[in-house]
């Protein structure tokens, strides 16, 4: 019998284990699989993202180049459901040149994926007016990665 309940142990064990590894592969190819959406301009952004399955949003980054000159930068969810559900999730009061935003959305124990996830149908939305048109350039990237 103790060699038995023994036998069962070192099988749970193994299973267990087994579990262990492939759950930290998921985790690997969900927090390193991000894909990088970008986009460049002279004038004002309003750009709008998405990845065809249930994301997160893990970065937005955005370079300014040209004239002096600053706006609030918008980060919203334009949601699938309708504008009722339509949600402005961050600004940057001060963007522009000489102000770059590197903004990296982590969940609160600052290890992990964006706590922010969305539908299929979901866009996530940039939005910045360009103060001096035609004279400041942006360059913007957005990480967007699998939800599970």
């Amino acid at each position: 019998m103790a060699g038995d309940m023994f036998a069962i142990m070192q099988t749970a064990q193994s299973g267990f284990a087994a579990q262990e590894l492939e759950l930290g592969r998921a985790l690997d190819r969900h927090v390193f699989g991000v894909t990088t959406k970008s986009a460049t301009g002279t004038g004002d952004i309003a750009a709008t993202v998405q990845l065809g399955e249930r994301y997160r949003l893990a970065f937005v980054r955005c370079h300014f180049t040209g004239n002096a000159g600053t706006a609030s930068f918008h980060v919203s969810v334009d949601s699938g459901k309708g504008s009722g559900y339509d949600a402005r999730l961050f600004t940057i009061t001060v963007a522009g040149k000489d102000n770059d935003v590197h903004l990296r959305v982590i969940d609160s124990g600052g290890n992990g994926p964006s706590p922010w996830t969305f539908q299929p149908d979901d866009l996530v939305r940039i939005d910045w007016a360009n103060p001096d048109s035609g004279n400041i350039t942006w360059g913007l990237e957005i990480g967007l990665a699998p939800a599970w």
